[in-house]
C-alpha cells in the first residue's frame, strides 16, 4: 500500500501532526523568550534604594549634650517615608497626657515642678524655654520622624539665690573674752628693777644690754615704765619703750591705757574702755571684751606677783590672764612649773617658775618668768623664746624697794 493511500484513508492524521508541530514551535518560543527577558534584566542595575540606620543603647539612658540642629531650607533633608515608630519619650514630661488648654494649668508651674529640675526661679525660667523648644507627645505622635533634641542638664539655682538679704550690723560687736578664774591678790610693793639683757639671734649672733622695770603708786592709780635695749661698742640703743597707766583695786593692776614703742616702728596705744566693756587698739580694728583681772604686757608680771602674794596655794596647775597687746587681745595661760634657783647678780634666789607655751593662731613664742619671795614676788628673770629660735634673758641685777608715793 502506497503512503497516498494511506493518507486518502486517514485525513485525520497530517492535522493532528502539524498541530503538535506548531505546538511545539511555540512552546520552544516561549521558552527562548523568558530566558532572554530575564538576562535582560539582570544586566539593567536597580535603582538605590534609600536605608535608614539608627543605633539604639541597651542600658540606662545618658544625657549627652547634642548641638541644635541647622534646618534651615537650605540645607533641609529630603523628606523621609513615614515609619512605624513607637511615641518620644521628651526628658522631664513624665507619663501624664498633654494638659487640657480649658484647665489653666500648663507644665513646668510652681505647683507642678519638672522632674530633674530644682524649683526655684531660674530654674523655672530655663524650664519654660526648654518647654517651648520640645515637642509635646502630640506633635510627637503626629510627626513620628525621630529628631535629636539637646536637651541641656538641670540648672542648679544659686546657693544664695533662696537666702533673704541680711543687712551689715550697725557696728562690730567686740569679740566675747572667755571666763577667766578670779583670783585673790595683794599688790607687790613699788620698786625699781635693773634687769641684764641677754640675746642670742637664731643665726648664733649675742648682744647685750639693759632693761629696767619701775612701777610707781599714787593713791588709786598707778604707772608702769618698761624700757630695753642693748649695748654698741659705747652707746645704748633702746629698742623697746611700753608704758601703762591706770588703778589698783581688788583685782590687783587695772589698766585704762597703754602705749607701746619699738625701734623702727610707730608708736601704738591699747585702751580698756570700762565704761563700755570693751577694749581698742590703734593699730587694728578689733575690739575684745573686757573682762575682771585683763592686763597690758606691761603690767602683767607685777599681776603674777599679786597673785602669788594673794595666796602662794594659788601658785599651782594654770593661771590664764587676759592680756591686751598692740594689735589683739589674748588669753595668756601660765603653767606653774613649781620652785626653782637661779642664780643672779643678788645671789642664788629660791624663785617660782611660770612658763607660757606657744599657743597656735595666738602666739608662736614661749615665755618665762620668775617670781622671788624674797623680794616681794616681784619678777627677777624673764625669758623669751621666740618661734625663730632667737633667745632673749633679762636677770634682775638690782632691786630698790620704793614706799607707796614716793618717786
Amino acid at each position: 500500500m502506497t503512503s497516498a493511500n494511506v493518507l486518502v484513508r486517514h485525513p485525520r492524521r497530517p492535522i493532528v501532526f502539524g498541530a503538535l508541530v506548531v505546538l511545539l514551535h511555540l512552546l520552544v518560543f516561549d521558552w527562548l523568550s523568558g530566558q532572554l527577558g530575564r538576562r535582560r534584566e539582570a544586566a539593567v542595575p536597580a535603582p538605590p534604594v534609600a536605608m535608614l540606620a539608627q543605633l539604639i543603647q541597651i542600658g540606662a539612658p545618658v544625657a549627652v549634650a547634642v548641638p541644635a540642629l541647622d534646618l534651615s531650607p537650605k540645607l533641609a533633608p529630603p523628606p523621609l517615608p513615614s515609619l512605624p515608630l513607637e511615641p518620644v519619650e521628651v526628658a522631664g514630661a513624665g507619663a501624664d497626657p498633654a494638659p487640657d488648654p480649658a484647665a489653666g494649668d500648663a507644665p513646668g508651674t510652681p505647683g507642678t515642678p519638672t522632674a530633674g529640675v530644682p524649683d526655684s526661679g531660674a530654674a523655672t525660667a530655663a524650664a519654660g524655654e526648654l518647654e517651648r523648644a520640645i515637642p509635646t507627645p502630640a506633635d510627637v505622635q503626629s510627626q513620628p520622624v525621630p529628631v535629636p533634641v539637646p536637651v541641656p542638664a538641670p540648672v542648679p539655682a544659686p546657693a544664695d539665690a533662696a537666702r533673704p538679704a541680711q543687712a551689715p550690723p550697725a557696728s562690730a560687736a567686740p569679740a566675747p573674752a572667755p571666763e577667766q578664774r578670779r583670783y585673790k591678790v595683794e599688790l607687790p610693793p613699788p620698786a625699781d628693777i635693773t634687769l641684764e639683757v641677754a640675746r642670742i639671734d637664731a643665726d648664733g649672733a649675742r648682744w647685750n644690754g639693759e632693761a629696767r622695770l619701775s612701777w610707781r603708786r599714787s593713791g588709786a592709780a598707778y604707772r608702769i615704765d618698761v624700757e630695753a635695749g642693748i649695748r654698741v661698742v659705747f652707746a645704748r640703743v633702746n629698742l623697746l619703750t611700753l608704758a601703762s597707766e591706770g588703778t589698783v583695786g581688788d583685782e590687783g593692776f587695772v589698766p585704762i591705757s597703754m602705749t607701746e614703742k619699738r625701734r623702727g616702728r610707730a608708736m601704738t596705744a591699747t585702751h580698756f574702755n570700762r565704761k563700755e566693756g570693751v577694749l581698742t587698739f590703734s593699730a587694728s580694728q578689733a575690739r575684745v571684751a573686757l573682762v575682771p583681772g585683763t592686763q597690758d604686757k606691761a603690767s602683767l608680771p607685777l599681776q603674777l606677783a599679786a597673785i602669788g602674794r594673794g595666796d602662794p596655794r594659788q601658785m599651782s596647775g594654770n593661771i590664764a590672764i587676759l592680756v591686751g597687746e598692740d594689735r589683739d587681745a589674748n588669753v595668756f595661760s601660765f603653767t606653774v612649773a613649781g620652785q626653782e634657783q637661779i642664780d643672779t647678780r643678788l645671789g642664788r634666789l629660791l624663785t617660782w617658775h611660770l612658763v607660757r607655751p606657744p599657743k597656735p593662731g595666738s602666739y608662736h613664742s614661749r615665755l618665762e618668768v620668775w617670781l622671788a619671795p624674797a623680794y616681794g614676788w616681784l619678777p627677777v628673770q624673764m625669758r623669751n623664746v621666740e618661734a625663730s629660735g632667737a633667745v632673749t634673758t633679762q636677770t634682775a641685777s638690782n632691786i630698790v624697794i620704793k614706799e607707796p608715793g614716793s618717786q
